[in-house]
């Protein structure tokens, strides 16, 4: 039972066995926020970075996923164990990397033993089976709310939507555009996470946005802790929505060294790892508040 057991049953897909949900909502959810939600995540998911999932869906914080998220690893486990003592599985005699997708890391880990592929398809279904009641009532709710929301808009009217939105995208494009005149002003800024992933994934959208409108930013992704040592080399500092609770303990070492603490809402957050141009508004229009 060693770590590697934790990473590729217990946290098949990271912490709360979330392997099947990116396609449970993909395939079998009608909402257009879980559809939207299981395509933006699947992939992070898949390598064991479920932070996009996990504070998009929501899931954390969300009574809806109370269950689901705390039995699913359990039971993995109680599963796992069985393979092992009774079926005669080779247990996790390898270390592989924690981000390897959990099937092919358990079927490595245990020296090819056919076993695991058994046991991995097996998990599968039985966390689909767990999930799916769960996510189909907050599916229910969203639908529930996107069709009040479809009938405020046109009792309303879309024209004042419309200008509405025409005149706050202006005004971004405007921001956007006097803040990249002066061309001499460069800012350098640290993108902190729980674990460097989503971080890394939102700095790579920010210096692929900066390229594209030759805007002076570099960005860098990494790990809570490990920002201590790196926080005096940059000006900004992007806080991911699961260690914003650290925002007091960041800006006390930030002001420090006069850097800029700027904290992402979960959503806003998983949408910019997947659209440089918003992740880079969002920055500068912070930036010139």
């Amino acid at each position: 039972m060693t770590e590697n057991m934790g990473n590729f049953l217990g946290e098949m897909g990271g912490t709360g066995a979330t392997l099947v949900v990116p396609f449970i909502f993909m395939f079998a959810m009608r909402s257009k926020q879980l559809k939207a939600v299981g395509k933006a995540s699947f992939i992070p998911v898949l390598f064991a970075v479920n932070e996009p999932l996990l504070f998009a869906a929501p899931i954390i914080l969300n009574p809806y996923f109370l269950v689901p998220f705390l039995i699913t690893p359990v039971a993995n486990v109680v599963i796992g164990k069985f393979f092992v003592d009774v079926l005669s599985m080779n247990g996790v005699m390898y270390v592989l990397p924690w981000a390897t997708p959990s099937p092919l890391g358990l079927f490595l880990g245990t020296n090819f033993d056919w076993l695991a592929l058994v046991l991995s398809a097996l998990l599968i279904v039985i966390d689909v089976l767990i999930y799916y009641p769960f996510c189909r009532a907050y599916d229910k709710m969203l639908l529930e709310e996107e069709a009040a929301n479809a009938e405020k808009i046109e009792e309303s009217g879309s024209d004042e939507e419309n200008d509405n939105s025409v005149e706050a995208s202006e005004q971004l494009t405007s921001a956007t555009e006097s803040e990249l005149v002066d061309k001499t002003k460069e800012h350098r800024i640290l993108v902190i996470c729980a674990g460097a992933g989503t971080s890394e994934q939102l700095a790579g959208a920010l210096n692929e946005a900066a390229r594209k409108e030759n805007a002076p930013i570099t960005a860098k992704g990494a790990a809570y802790g490990s920002h201590y040592d790196l926080m005096p080399n940059y000006d900004v500092v992007v806080l991911a929505p699961q260690v914003k609770m650290y925002r007091d303990d960041v800006q006390e070492d930030a002001d420090k060294y006069g850097v800029k603490v700027i904290v992402a809402k979960g959503k806003e957050y998983v949408q910019m790892t997947q659209a440089p141009e918003e992740a880079l508004n969002f920055v500068l229009s912070n930036l010139s508040e």
